[in-house]
């Protein structure tokens, strides 16, 4: 992070000294969580339905912050006289704002990427394909809401030429709030899914969430969209912004013309460009990777990198933590580790990915899928019945709505269902399932902390 006045900061979020503190004086970091302060930094306390940072303001100033923010006045006696103190109406409104100001003190390129399904492997590969020729910052991991997408920003240096931001939702207006912040020169949707459909009620609501991207997109920016997608196929002719399609069908400006298996772990790209052919091997399973590939190769055609550039960076592709590792063990078994997060689209993805994955024995161990609402069951069985009709060997659930898995896989036909109210009993038929060849796919909302089970099954195995 480039240093901050303290002038900068009280122009940034409308704030109010409390004290005769110099405002020229800068810090270097903008730290939340006072268990992790760096030296010189402001502290922004967030308040939570069941915390408040407040109460840590003397230890996170104690431990080196400078200076913090505060929305409401504080006790003489509390305040040190060497740190500074600022009062705004939402510490979290203003964490926003102090990033958007940070943000345009660089004149970069912003990709801005969101959707129902692979937005973090999307801009992964992004940041892969654009880091052949620029020096790149992405949003690590998962920091893609109100308080991930201010901390990306904060990672901006003079050393950056182009930064891909993740930005996710679970209400309508979060993603209106985060791209205002970004303003994004490209925004990208990868698809529009039943992710979050309990709080937005329809896959229309979705599509109206996610395209809120657009009201931050820059003048001049440009859109680039799923061609596969139906629902956001209703934005051709919609938007101002030009649109830049990829997928497999017809009229897509990048089209993937053939996807097949090079190895276990690998898959060999082949699409049509507008600069030329392009052929790429995508080190990892899955053949819904060929979307994020596209996106990539849509992007870096439009930042100036040539096809080659564009394979080498795909090439270069490694997937975030808990998407789809891959955990090899004793006795030839493997473990799919797609822990991170799930939804009805995601699920059924990694479960393909399974059922064409080389093994002798193929176990699916899945639980809850979130946020769905009264469509939970519905899609839960949807899911079921994908499942048994996929090839698979045994099916393991877990969680109350996992059941409903369970019985889609035995309507479609899957003998080997075993559903279990909880992680404890679901080892109890992992115990007894494993053995020598087998490959578990282990995949749940982030809630259901399905890493236990990861986990779980290398003991079981251990490791190579």
């Amino acid at each position: 992070m480039e240093p901050i006045s303290v002038s900068e900061i009280l122009r940034a979020t409308g704030g109010r000294l409390l004290d005769r503190f110099d405002g020229e004086e800068t810090v270097a970091a903008v730290d939340t969580d006072s268990r992790h302060i760096q030296p010189g930094s402001l502290f922004v306390p967030l308040v939570g339905e069941n915390f408040d940072g407040h109460s840590y303001i003397r230890q996170a100033l104690d431990a080196g912050a400078l200076g913090c923010l505060t929305d409401h006045a504080l006790p003489a006696a509390e305040c040190r006289a060497d740190r500074f103190y600022i009062r705004v109406q939402d510490t979290t409104l203003a964490l926003g704002a102090l990033a958007k100001f940070y943000r345009e003190k660089f004149d970069i390129q912003v990709v801005g990427v969101t959707g129902s399904v692979g937005k973090t492997t999307t801009k992964d590969m992004i940041a892969s394909v654009l880091s052949q020729k620029y020096r790149v910052l992405k949003t690590q991991g998962n920091y893609n809401n109100n308080i991930g997408v201010p901390k990306t920003l904060f990672g901006l240096t003079r050393e950056h030429q182009v930064a891909v931001v993740e930005m996710g939702m679970n209400h309508m207006g979060e993603i209106d709030y985060l791209t205002r912040i970004v303003q994004p020169d490209v925004a990208i949707i990868t698809n529009i899914g039943d992710a979050h459909i309990e709080n937005l009620g329809s896959r229309e609501n979705t599509l109206r969430a996610k395209a809120e991207i657009f009201n931050g997109l820059k003048p001049g920016g440009v859109a680039v969209l799923n061609g596969d997608d139906a629902l956001l196929a209703k934005l051709n002719g919609v938007l101002i912004h030009p649109i830049t399609w990829y997928g497999e069908r017809e009229g897509c400006a990048f089209r993937c013309t053939e996807i097949y298996e090079t190895g276990h772990d690998c898959m060999r790209l082949r699409a049509e460009t507008p600069a030329g052919p392009l052929e790429a091997t995508i080190h990892c399973p899955g053949r819904h990777l060929l979307y994020p590939a596209l996106t990539a190769a849509a992007v870096g055609e439009g930042f100036g990198l040539t096809c080659a550039e564009i394979a080498r960076g795909i090439e270069a592709f490694a997937p975030t933590r808990m998407r789809m590792d891959i955990v090899r063990c004793r006795d030839g078994i493997t473990i799919l580790n797609d822990t991170y997060n799930a939804n009805p689209q995601s699920m059924r993805a990694a479960v393909d990915v399974l059922a064409n994955y080389p093994g002798s024995y193929r176990v699916a161990v899945l639980g809850d899928m979130l946020e769905l609402g009264d469509l939970g069951p519905a899609l839960h069985e949807s899911v079921g019945q994908f499942i048994g009709r996929s090839g698979i060997d045994c099916l393991v659930t877990v969680g109350e709505l996992g059941e409903h898995i369970a019985q889609g896989a035995q309507s479609a036909g899957l003998a080997e269902v075993y559903a279990r109210p909880n992680k404890e009993e679901a080892k109890v038929v992992l115990e007894q399932v494993i053995r020598p060849g087998a490959v578990f796919l282990c995949k749940a909302s982030r809630g259901m902390k399905f890493e236990e089970l990861v986990e779980f099954l290398r003991r079981l195995a251990g490791s190579v």
